[in-house]
């Protein structure tokens, strides 16, 4: 006698289609090559790259945090190179020197009667430009142009100074009434090594000729 699905009673009928039901859905997830397993699959891969992208994401936030860090002390450093021009300069810049020079003794009340340039010498990481300098004014006056100097932007030394009274001098030009102090000293400044020139001895700066370099 044939047996027929659809007079089974109801009960096992639902229990065909449950167990039809469970097979497809293993067989969907499981079985390679059908579209649920390969959409998991697929899932998986994304999940993977997406770890994979935010430890990199990770990685270059530390990056772009030391970078801004780095630009910070770049910025610091350009501006302490450019402090650091001004008080040595690149070069000679002999004639900003000289404006000083004459600035200082202006604001001073005191004459500089010469300004000789002497050799330039070579240190290991500078160059010293010395220049004879003589002068004459009141001993106040005198005083507060070399603290003048010494509040310059640019590195000024004084040194080897031989002063002495106005009767003691005689000097063949004539002076102002209340100058009390006449004489000489080396005024040296700085400047650095240009590219190139480590090994190359600087040549000697040729000696100007004696004359007045600024009244009032």
């Amino acid at each position: 006698m044939a047996f027929s699905f659809k007079e089974a009673p109801w009960y096992m009928q639902a229990v065909v289609f449950v167990l039809l039901a469970v097979v497809l859905l293993v067989a969907g997830e499981y079985v390679p090559g059908l579209p649920v397993a390969s959409a998991r699959a697929d899932l998986q891969a994304l999940h993977t790259q997406d770890n994979q992208l935010n430890q990199e994401v990770s990685a270059l936030q530390v990056y772009e945090r030391r970078y801004s860090e780095f630009s910070q002390e770049m910025s610091a450093l350009n501006n302490q190179l450019d402090t650091l021009k001004t008080i040595v300069p690149d070069e000679k810049a002999t004639d900003e020197f000289i404006r000083l020079l004459q600035g200082s003794a202006a604001a001073s009340g005191v004459q500089i009667r010469r300004l000789t340039a002497q050799a330039v010498v070579s240190r290991q990481y500078h160059f010293e430009m010395p220049f004879e300098v003589q002068v004459d004014g009141p001993y106040y006056e005198i005083v507060d142009f070399f603290s003048r100097l010494s509040r310059l932007s640019r590195i000024i030394n004084v040194g080897n100074l031989k002063f002495g009274g106005l009767a003691e001098s005689k000097p063949q030009y004539p002076v102002r009434a209340n100058t009390t102090v006449t004489g000489v000293c080396i005024v040296t400044t700085f400047f650095t090594m240009p590219d190139g020139a480590a090994t190359a001895p600087p040549a000697a700066v040729a000696k100007k000729p004696s004359g007045a370099v600024g009244s009032r």
